[in-house]
């Protein structure tokens, strides 16, 4: 890709300054409308990832954009000392659309995870004692970076060099079931976490028959059971949630990402037998439920709340994978996922369609060496999706 001295510019202040966490592709975004991103230099992209599954109305809502103002010319953070107006009607509005019992706000998806698993363990210690405090978890799984979050990722790759490590983690194949049951022998486990489609690990959906059975088991035992909807959830899958495809309830629901378009939040839900297992003084945050972000979460769960909204993903979502198993490349292995969040595995290297694409004009995501990602807005139109199917297909 040429990079024009603008980009360079920027890119050398970057390496100057940061650290190398990151392997950008080298595009300076400035703007964008609707589900089309347009760069410093005027260049236009069809946006197929979102920020990674966060911005779901996509680019200039205007709900969305006035809401943001308002709240920022009235009140931005007030903190948890205090209730703030936002903060109290977002809370209502997700109890209303999930049917949960109770809510907690904090500001990402590794956050809401590690709440998560203190409520599960602190649940377990009550009831049977401090010895029953392991977290399960599924192989090629992700929950977060943070150390607790970082260790029910099911990936080794992720652990190594950051030692000691925190103990109480186990592992388990995902859709084996046989293997569940042995896993579950193990009397210290407490919660089990999973992810309705796994993102990080491929876009894989969970197998239905595995996870009705597996969540089955636990209530047996007793064990709390997480499910991590920090990408799948907030409509992303066509349901409000990605666990909605199945006939379960988990314990505990995390969601981020797309909840305040854009925004950083994160929140944790709890069904009535996890709900009062916290007091004050066992957790907490300073900038979760600012009155900001909630003001973001509020306008994006008036659009969940509508069925017309999510009936609409759902049918862009098959729309995509439809068309594309049409194309019948051979270079395609498989096209799976649910709704707008997909996965297409192919022969060769999705990093260096990544790229390709963005130089084309089309912003794609990988999850894996051989998985390209595709996480568009949710309000992405029909137009757009074609635009960005003929760029894909094209590198294809």
């Amino acid at each position: 890709m040429e990079l024009t001295q603008k980009v360079k510019n920027i890119q050398e202040k970057w390496d100057a300054n940061f650290m190398k966490t990151y392997a950008q592709i080298p595009v300076v975004m400035d703007k964008g409308e609707g589900a089309t991103i347009t760069d410093i230099d005027g260049k236009k992209y069809v946006d197929f990832t979102s920020g990674i599954g966060v911005s779901s109305l996509g680019y200039g809502h205007k709900g969305l954009v006035e809401a943001i103002q308002y709240q920022a010319a009235k009140l931005l953070h007030s903190s948890n000392i205090f209730f703030n107006q936002p903060h109290v009607e977002a809370g209502a509005k997700l109890i209303a659309l999930s049917g949960y019992d109770k809510v907690f706000f904090c500001n990402s998806g590794t956050e809401a995870n590690e709440g998560a698993m203190k409520i599960a363990r602190k649940y377990s210690d009550l009831k049977y004692g401090g010895d029953r405090g392991t977290i399960l978890s599924l192989n090629k799984s992700f929950h977060g970076r943070t150390m607790a979050s970082l260790m029910a990722t099911g990936k080794e790759a992720y652990h190594k060099y950051f030692y000691p490590l925190p103990t109480g983690y186990k592992y388990v194949e995902k859709n084996d079931i046989e293997a569940f049951k042995e896993a579950l022998k193990d009397e210290t486990i407490c919660a089990f976490i999973f992810e309705a489609v796994q993102g990080e690990g491929g876009v894989y959906p969970i197998d239905k028959d595995f996870i009705e059975e597996a969540v089955k088991l636990c209530q047996e035992k007793d064990i709390v059971v997480i499910c991590d909807e920090v990408q799948a959830g907030m409509g992303r899958t066509g349901k409000l949630f990605g666990f909605q495809e199945f006939d379960i309830k988990p314990d505990l629901v995390t969601m981020a990402k797309g909840l305040a378009g854009g925004i950083p939040v994160g929140g944790i839900l709890a069904d009535e037998k996890v709900s009062d297992v916290l007091v004050p003084g066992d957790h907490g945050t300073t900038f979760g439920g600012n009155a900001l972000a909630m003001a973001a979460a509020n306008v994006v769960l008036d659009e969940l709340a509508k069925p017309e909204f999510l009936a609409d993903v759902a049918k862009k979502g098959d729309y995509i994978m439809d068309t594309v198993k049409s194309w019948g490349l051979d270079e395609i292995v498989e096209v799976r996922g649910k709704g707008l969040m997909i996965g297409i595995e192919i022969k060769g290297s999705a990093s260096e369609i990544e790229k390709v694409a963005a130089q084309k004009g089309l912003l794609i995501l990988t999850a894996g060496e051989h998985v390209i990602r595709l996480l568009p807005p949710l309000v992405i139109s029909i137009d757009e999706i074609n635009k960005g199917l003929e760029i894909l297909k094209e590198c294809l």
